[in-house]
């Protein structure tokens, strides 16, 4: 009983604070909460069924995958496009790292380093810093994208999702082909066995004598906590820009032409500019999550980037709920999490409990199908989906029957 009046004392003080006080307290504690994981993450109990929570190394490959989903979120949630090959821009950006980042280009171009960190300083090939590589390759996707959706944003609706889909399975042939583009010899992405080693993240001798940062990720004590709070940065970028792109002119006009194209350009929207902005604003996210993914697991591998993949994002999309950056964010760390850890976990906790011996991640792709087709009977705007969805899911459209037996005379 006393803890229950405690609590309400604290919702009692809680609720007497100016609102522009409580609206930034909740994100700041997340935040403050998300980056000291590494720390009280040993002492937290376990889940049933799921078992442990996520170790680091599993936290990043979520925190990368919530980053490709919400840059999914601009282009399905935000503007109504549906995009089936998404994981195109994912390999655009890991191979923008894999040349930039490597000893890939070593024959042709000899000696080339701009801040390289981690490797000999006289290594072959290209080797600049990967803070400027992700920079690169969110530029250079978004590009692709624009590149991409000019030829392809005049399709609606089905036809624009068979052509998505159509690019999105040529980029792994290319990656898995690159290695004799033309049959010229080019090598471009070194064929079905990828490219790597590719340099890690740090700041280099200079600034950790003057500042004290991490020269380099790999060799220094605490690496894998460095990965995690970069991607966890990165994040909260992504973050800051879907919301604030959300809000803006070009945020509405997305939605105008989500909810009624037609409509949206009598009302004076460029349709096709405005289109465009979104597969490159989508483009552009997905490029820091590929090039930064690949100089985490230090090498891209053409098998990275099939079909499923796209369709694996946008499941986190769907279910977490399209157009609300907070419901992505939710969808895409459990569905992240089930693919890197929870499945095995479960599958560990249903053979020690009933004595069997399932492998319950090879039925991943079915499972995940499963779940999806639960979301979609019993909530199908998303576990947090934004305002606007909701209303239209709840207040629906209704038909008018031609003859109204509800109103008829008995």
């Amino acid at each position: 009983m006393s803890e229950l009046l405690r609590l309400d004392v604290l919702r009692t003080q809680w609720n007497r604070l100016p609102r522009r006080v409580r609206a930034p307290a909740f994100p700041a504690l997340v935040i403050l909460l998300a980056f000291l994981y590494p720390y009280y993450r040993e002492y937290l109990p376990d889940i049933p069924l799921f078992g442990a929570f996520p170790t680091v190394d599993t936290a990043v490959t979520m925190t990368i995958f919530i980053m490709m989903a919400i840059g999914l979120n601009i282009v399905v949630g935000y503007a109504g496009l549906l995009d089936l090959g998404y994981v195109a821009f994912y390999a655009v950006g890991a191979y923008t790292a894999a040349w930039f980042a490597s000893p890939h280009f070593s024959e042709s171009v000899g000696s080339k380093h701009f801040g390289s960190v981690g490797v000999n300083p006289d290594a072959a090939g290209f080797h600049v810093s990967i803070w400027i590589v992700i920079f690169i390759a969110a530029i250079f996707t978004a590009i692709i994208g624009v590149l991409i959706g000019l030829p392809t944003l005049r399709l609606r609706g089905d036809y624009l999702a068979i052509v998505t889909l159509g690019f999105g399975e040529i980029m792994p042939q290319i990656a898995r082909n690159g290695d004799n583009l033309f049959s010229t010899g080019f090598n471009l992405t070194n064929g079905a066995q990828g490219i790597n080693p590719i340099d890690p993240p740090g700041f280099g001798d200079t600034l950790e004598r003057w500042f004290g940062l991490p020269s380099d990720y790999l060799t220094a004590e605490n690496g894998i906590n460095l990965f995690y709070w970069t991607a966890l940065v990165l994040l909260l970028f992504t973050v800051f820009c879907s919301v604030r792109l959300r809000d803006s002119r070009l945020g509405r006009a997305w939605i105008a032409i989500r909810e009624d194209e037609i409509a949206a350009a009598a009302m004076g929207v460029p349709l096709m500019r405005t289109k465009t902005w979104a597969y490159a604003a989508g483009a552009f996210f997905g490029g820091i999550a590929g090039a930064y993914y690949a100089s985490f697991k230090s090498g891209t591998f053409p098998d990275d980037f099939f079909f499923n993949i796209s369709i694996f994002i946008l499941c986190m999309v769907i279910l977490g709920g399209m157009g609300n950056v907070w419901g992505v964010i939710l969808g895409g760390g459990f569905l992240a999490y089930l693919n890197q850890e929870g499945l095995g976990n479960i599958g560990a906790e249903i053979n020690d409990t009933f004595g069997t011996n399932i492998d319950v991640p090879l039925y991943q792709f079915g499972i995940f199908g499963v779940i999806l087709v639960l979301v979609m009977l019993f909530k199908p705007e998303g576990l947090i989906p934004s305002t606007r969805r909701k209303m239209e899911f709840e207040e629906g459209v209704e038909e008018p029957y031609l003859y109204d037996v509800r109103g008829a005379p008995e």
